[in-house]
């Protein structure tokens, strides 16, 4: 990676999860081998590799929660187990030969672009530096557990985790367990574990719509049909897609659609809970899609158990024995699982990122993450971001933007390989206005209307999703315009000391 000789341009992809794999499997396609994916862990996975605790899976289809260009058609679930989404991802990274060109254990600790030679230097956290002439981030959104600050917290006796950082090698049988968080990762870890438990206490901040997830299994009848046919697959994806655009409406306001959505999520909370009081405390306030909307057939039942309590009481501290909650009460627990989700808009942190000039990208994100389609910044020449800022979808599969992103990255560097160009760097006034308006149609939709969710920063601006349906992302990333980026020749004058780049717009 860090040779002086080679093919140009050397490439380094930061992630081996979904993004990093599509990222990497796209370039080799498009005959840019010179690539090397640093990772931090020791197997690929990403998200999928981090969340292992029980009960954990999908919640978009898993026909369509896989590559386009690698269909999987014999998943044994219409909503796929991490299991089976992990094998998929390993699956893939030894179809493609990707194994040989990750580096394990590498984890990337800060980035500085060097002007004079137009490279990126990278340096690990065990201090080993690497250069490369292209920089791909594909740590995504949802890598870093996010653990509150709740006062004694650290001074907890037993035992506690985060969701995404499950201990097997506790044992929950029989014990009293408190589970901090009720969403994504909550409302499946919980029905698994509430049988096992003497107790369970589900502390609740808020609530969140819910609707029925109809899952089941495939049936090896229909396995065969996909495996024999793959376009029918492809065509049951497409399917899928399509349904689950026809959403996006919900997101805005639809008024019709919007009814039609919380009547299904209220009748599914008062068709499964009988407790009036708890069906009061399950119901949100907000509009229908201003948080996740959450899937889940098992979640409603697994409250009404006699060893399983709700508590909607705002949480005091944390003692040695438990959870203390605003009216003095105190839950008493053996195992405290924080499933708080992550620090999801923060990005790239704790990577130290500095662009041209020395700028910090801390430092241009301090109002909040923006990047010019979600996958350059301007000051960061051949940076590129996979699922960055404001492409997080709140009604489709991620995967179609992930692909999205691939081919745009691979189609900027492939006519920078054709007009002879040594870096570019989107305009900042390209990026300006594309955020602009970006914020502009966030603002009239329903994550506007929602006081906080994992889509906003603290000061209520919304970073992490898309504003409008994947058909218009994939519309603006089909081709890459440079006209929309800083242009520098291979063969370029020499660099001021301030950083500024002598630039071509031919």
């Amino acid at each position: 990676m860090d040779e002086s000789t080679g093919p140009r341009p050397r490439i380094a992809i930061i992630g081996s999860g979904f993004s990093g794999l599509c990222v990497a499997i796209a370039l080799q396609k498009a005959g840019f081998r010179s690539f090397t994916i640093f990772e931090k862990e020791d197997r690929v996975g990403g998200t999928w590799r981090d969340n292992s605790y029980p009960g954990a899976a999908c919640d978009s289809p898993s026909f369509a929660y896989c590559f386009s260009f690698e269909q999987k058609t014999n998943w044994s679930r219409k909503w796929a187990p991490q299991p089976e989404i992990l094998a998929y991802l390993e699956q893939c990274a030894r179809k493609y030969g990707l194994l040989s060109q990750i580096r394990f254990g590498h984890e990337i600790a800060s980035a500085r672009f060097d002007d004079e030679l137009e490279l990126w230097r990278l340096r690990t956290t065990a201090g080993e530096e690497h250069e490369a002439e292209v920089l791909i981030s594909a740590t995504g959104q949802l890598n870093r557990p996010f653990v509150p600050e709740i006062p004694g917290l650290a001074d907890f006796a037993g035992t506690a985790f985060h969701s995404a950082r499950w201990n097997h090698a506790c044992d929950l049988a029989g014990k009293q367990v408190a589970v901090i968080g009720n969403a994504a990762s909550a409302i499946q870890l919980i029905p698994e574990i509430a049988p096992l438990v003497r107790k369970l206490v589900v502390f609740q901040r808020s609530a969140n719509w819910m609707v029925p997830k109809l899952d089941r299994p495939y049936s090896e009848r229909e396995k065969a049909r996909f495996t024999l046919h793959p376009w029918l697959a492809r065509l049951y994806r497409w399917w899928l897609w399509l349904s689950f655009e026809l959403r996006w409406p919900v997101f805005r306001g639809n008024a019709f659609l919007s009814r039609q959505s919380r009547k299904v999520a209220t009748e599914h909370v008062l068709g499964s809970v009988r407790d009036p009081e708890l069906q009061k405390a399950l119901l949100p306030d907000y509009p229908v899609g201003g948080k996740r909307i959450l899937i889940s057939d098992d979640y409603y039942p697994a409250l009404q158990r006699e060893n399983v309590q709700v508590v909607t009481e705002p949480i005091e501290r944390v003692t040695q024995g438990g959870v203390v909650t605003r009216d003095g009460r105190e839950h008493r627990a053996d195992v405290l699982i924080l499933a708080t989700g992550f620090e999801s808009t923060s990005f790239l942190a704790p990577m130290q990122l500095e662009g041209s000039g020395g700028q910090r990208l801390g430092d241009a994100w301090k109002e909040g993450a923006e990047a010019y389609l979600g996958i350059s910044v301007a000051g960061f020449p051949n940076l590129f971001l996979m699922y960055g800022p404001n492409t997080n979808l709140g009604h489709n599969s991620i995967v179609f933007m992930i692909e999205c992103q691939a081919g745009y990255i691979v189609d900027c560097l492939r006519q920078m390989r054709e007009r002879g160009l040594a870096a570019i760097d989107v305009r900042r006034d390209a990026m300006r206005d594309f955020n602009a308006k970006l914020q502009r149609e966030l603002a009239s939709t329903v994550w506007a209307r929602t006081d906080h969710s994992w889509y906003k920063t603290k000061s209520g601006r919304i970073t992490n999703n898309w504003s409008g349906p994947t058909i218009r992302y994939w519309w603006k990333t089909r081709r890459a315009d440079l006209g929309a980026y800083e242009r520098v020749p291979a063969v370029s004058e020499p660099v001021a000391r301030s950083g500024q780049r002598s630039s071509s717009k031919a």
